[in-house]
């Protein structure tokens, strides 16, 4: 199990730079992952995580920072609370014009914030993944 420190955490935002995708939900799911390693970084700086702590469950409750899971992360307004910017963030040019730059619902299932959950949650395994191979 791999141990998180300042070096390791500047690796995974490397590895996680939205210039290295190609799709906007891709880019998006990169940005969150960013904030979530700045997140993640300032607790290790501030001493909130110890430097050389594992990479374990302890690490995802506090970017988790109170809530049980990604939705209520998002509907918490833990993260970007305004339609129009989450839209903004995941979608093409095409998508945000068929959405209305946010105003209309993704899709037919989810809310804007269910779909920001979405891409919390994806950013959230990349954030592991590569905090555990560098």
């Amino acid at each position: 199990m791999k141990k998180i420190n300042i070096t390791s955490i500047k690796q995974a935002r490397r590895a996680t730079n939205p210039k290295h995708f190609r799709s906007a939900w891709d880019k998006g799911v990169s940005l969150y992952a960013w904030e979530l390693l700045d997140n993640l970084e300032e607790a290790v700086r501030n001493g909130y995580i110890q430097k050389g702590t594992y990479l374990n469950n302890t690490v995802e409750e506090f970017l988790l920072n109170g809530a049980s899971d990604w939705s209520q992360f998002s509907w918490g307004g833990c993260s970007l609370i305004y339609d129009r910017d989450i839209a903004e963030r995941l979608c093409t040019p095409s998508e945000l014009k068929r959405t209305d730059n946010g105003h209309r619902r993704p899709n037919s299932q989810e809310e804007w914030l269910d779909t920001q959950a979405r891409a919390l949650s994806q950013a959230s395994r990349r954030v592991y993944k590569y905090l555990a191979i560098v």
